[in-house]
């Protein structure tokens, strides 16, 4: 096993251990993926401005996200596909997610059901990721199920009304069900760990819709299914219905304009997320960190602001939350741990980030989160 040290190490050894149709489907964006790129090369122009002399003692990483006690202004970004990482993988990543104290995010396509993770989790809070499907009742349904299961907030995904194009997908034949090729038939072949673990499991489908859609039983009828569900006519009159049907916390996912910023607010939601869908919609969309800055001065105010997209280290971290994020999430980063080394990997990796946020903040002078700001920042890089 070798030294992991950083998202990276982990990222590598995930690449040699999940199979190329699922290993690019995580790692890649739409059309040219220079949004998916940009998100993460943007945080690098960001420069930190060393201190000495400062008392470092005592140090916190704790806050809060909508009003929930977090161990780090972290949360485990809502993933598709997640049990094709690893089987069984949205379990695991949700008991590593309780251990470390952060919050838990499941996709409404995910491969283990809500009722799987709070059955692994001992019924322990989680978020829950909604797309809005043309089939209201099964909207509806899935809302229900999240409060039966305990769930403490809606992510309430907003820009994916129709499917960007990702070019590896097509070309390693991933859908549903899978049309694989026969260089993606021979990579599976290679990937025993894997294997094994998938054949341990039950859970091989999306959990969330298959047996709770009439006529949806198997990957054929629900390929079928999906491909006519998402919904373009999507509007800000369905946040209303879906807020008033919930009734509990609601964050929208998707904003990366300060004029939907200020839709978001008028809507009642209790936070946004500034986020291009880490890349894989519009490609040349802006980085979701240069777009931060302008939504935190127009709304910051009146709505909790997060951010998505990019964030490979806890330095990404303490940047965007100088910014003014209130929270980030991280989803290639909770991959590439869980695709390595399962649960194991993505405790891993939630260390390296936490460890990166606590020591880059006190090189900076400071031993709280809170009160972190852009005195941090080298004037002129952001």
């Amino acid at each position: 096993m070798p030294v992991i040290t950083t998202i990276e190490d982990l990222r590598v050894l995930a690449k040699k251990r999940v199979p190329r149709m699922f290993y690019d489907y995580a790692d890649s964006g739409s059309w040219t993926e220079s949004t998916y790129r940009a998100n993460e090369s943007d945080f690098q122009k960001i420069k930190l401005r060393q201190r000495v002399a400062v008392n470092m003692e005592n140090r916190s990483t704790a806050t809060q996200m909508i009003g929930q006690n977090v161990a780090m202004p972290v949360a485990i970004a809502p993933t598709g596909l997640t049990g094709m990482q690893h089987a069984d993988g949205e379990i695991l990543g949700a008991r590593a997610a309780k251990k470390f104290g952060i919050p838990f995010t499941l996709s409404t396509m995910s491969i283990c059901s809500i009722e799987d993770v709070a059955a692994g989790t001992d019924r322990h809070p989680f978020w829950f990721q909604l797309y809005v499907m043309k089939d209201r009742g099964f909207i509806e349904r899935l809302i229900d199920r999240a409060k039966a299961a305990n769930c403490s907030a809606l992510v309430l995904t907003l820009d994916l009304q129709i499917l960007g194009q990702r070019h590896k997908d097509l070309k390693n034949g991933l859908s549903a069900p899978p049309k694989p090729t026969l260089a993606t038939i021979l990579n599976l072949m290679t990937k025993p760990r894997w294997g094994l673990g998938m054949l341990g499991t039950k859970r091989h489908g999306f959990g969330n819709i298959v047996g709770h859609v009439k006529g949806v039983e198997n990957m054929g009828s629900l390929s079928e299914w999906t491909a006519k569900q998402f919904d373009p006519g999507l509007n800000w009159g369905d946040v209303e219905w879906i807020k008033k049907r919930w009734g509990g916390k609601l964050i929208l996912k998707g904003i990366q304009d300060v004029e939907d910023a200020k839709l978001a607010v008028n809507s009642g939601a209790d936070a946004l997320i500034v986020s291009n869908h880490g890349g894989r919609q519009l490609d040349g969309a802006e980085s979701s960190i240069r777009a931060l800055p302008q939504i935190v001065d127009a709304v910051g105010s009146q709505i909790e602001v997060h951010r998505d997209g990019g964030i490979r280290s806890g330095q990404d971290v303490l940047k965007a939350r100088a910014l003014g994020a209130k929270g980030t999430y991280i989803g290639r980063s909770f991959l590439y741990g869980l695709g390595a080394m399962g649960e194991e990997g993505v405790s891993k990796a939630l260390q390296i980030i936490h460890r990166e946020l606590d020591l880059t903040m006190a090189f900076c002078g400071h031993t709280n989160i809170e009160t972190v700001d852009k005195g941090i920042l080298l004037p002129g890089t952001y």
